[in-house]
């Protein structure tokens, strides 16, 4: 008589706890990566936090389950926010975790047999369309017909210029980067010389406009007061940017001079040089995304050549991205595209990311270059 999926699911977990776990707080982290029916790889990812087991089908679509052992075996379908829930009688979903458990605790027994041999086998077979890894974007840029290209799209004497400003120490000088003073009306000259240089065919950016004007027609409405305080007062100004003006509310988005997403806005934003600093102001612009990076970039170079002070977001960062010495970060078919290069360390230089089957027939030429990351060992406990 075939086993209950409560009786497979605490059979398995049963096994699983012979085995060396990683720590996440208090949290016991296993990963395991098998093979199931038809040869396809799988990977399960069990934490257990107090009492309780979530075993989530990483790279499938059968969700998590919530597991007390001896209790209850529960569902949290894939792409659910709500709570876990029974299993209705007879679903399919049930025979699914069967299988999987089945094949999963198989492959538990081939690891306590021979925990090198199998692991072996994972290092050698795991698809690498599962599998995180970064390489050269001058590789990809250079190899695939029609890929975006950051210095292209801005312009060779533009691209040129940035990279040499970087080069040629801008960034370290503080009389470059520091306004000694503001207001909100140099704040919005500022803006109207941003908006004018990047402007987008569908943006319909009127030079007749002044730059209040714009801010009001392309910044994100959260405007935290900055609209009504007095536009040509130093001491307002400075009253509100330290949070001490009456007008000032916390919580806006004074600086999203260009709507978009959380990653895919523009600021132009104003801060102190330093925590403790009541004096000068540096002013930035910021528009990380792909989308918007060719924008932000026309921005600063248009205010500097008003011979205004002014920086961009981590300048040696730009110039890394324009000359194609970042890299391109490799994510598994899983997982979604948006905000991964945030899952890779700053360390990697890693600002756009694609699928490994993106490649196309680029695969051979490109794969070699590659750095993948470290794939789980599992092993058993040694204590």
């Amino acid at each position: 008589m075939a086993k209950s999926l409560e009786q497979q699911t605490y059979q398995f977990l049963k096994a699983l706890g012979k085995f060396d776990y990683a720590l996440s707080s208090l949290d016991r982290i296993w990963e395991v990566l098998f093979k199931g029916s038809g040869q396809q790889w799988n990977y399960l990812y069990i934490s257990k936090y107090q009492k309780t087991y979530f075993i989530n089908h990483v790279n499938g679509e059968s969700g998590t389950l919530e597991v007390e052992p001896e209790k209850s075996v529960k569902v949290m379908e894939s792409g659910a926010f709500s709570n876990a829930r029974p299993f209705y009688p007879e679903e399919e979903l049930m025979e699914e975790w069967r299988q999987l458990l089945s094949a999963a605790g198989k492959w538990l027994k081939l690891v306590e047999k021979d925990w090198i041999k199998a692991n072996k086998q994972v290092q050698e077979e795991y698809p690498l369309k599962y599998r995180y890894g970064a390489v050269p974007h001058s590789l990809v840029r250079e190899s695939i017909p029609g890929a975006f290209r950051l210095d292209k799209t801005l312009g060779k004497s533009k691209a040129r210029k940035l990279t040499r400003l970087v080069e040629e120490g801008y960034f370290m000088n503080r009389e470059n980067t520091i306004a000694t003073s503001m207001t909100a009306a140099k704040y919005f000259e500022y803006c109207r010389i941003a908006y004018l240089a990047a402007a987008r065919k569908e943006d319909e950016v009127a030079p007749s406009l002044s730059g209040r004007e714009m801010y009001k027609l392309y910044a994100d409405g959260r405007h935290d007061g900055l609209l009504d305080i007095d536009p040509d007062s130093e001491q307002e100004f400075s009253d509100w940017i330290d949070h001490k003006h009456p007008k000032w509310t916390g919580g806006g988005h004074p600086w999203e001079i260009k709507r978009g997403g959380n990653t895919t806005h523009i600021d132009l934003s104003v801060r102190r040089p330093d925590y403790y600093s009541k004096e000068g102001f540096v002013v930035e612009v910021n528009g990380p995304s792909i989308i918007r990076m060719v924008e932000a970039m026309k921005m600063f170079l248009a205010i500097h050549e008003a011979s205004l002070p002014i920086s961009i977001a981590e300048p040696e960062s730009v110039r890394k991205r324009l000359l194609g010495q970042d890299n391109v970060g490799i994510i598994p078919e899983y997982a979604s595209l948006h905000r991964a290069n945030q899952r890779f360390h700053p360390e990697e230089d890693v600002f756009e990311v694609m699928y490994y089957e993106d490649l196309g027939r680029y695969k051979r030429r490109i794969t070699p270059f590659i750095r993948w990351e470290a794939l789980p060992v599992l092993r058993l406990r040694d204590v």
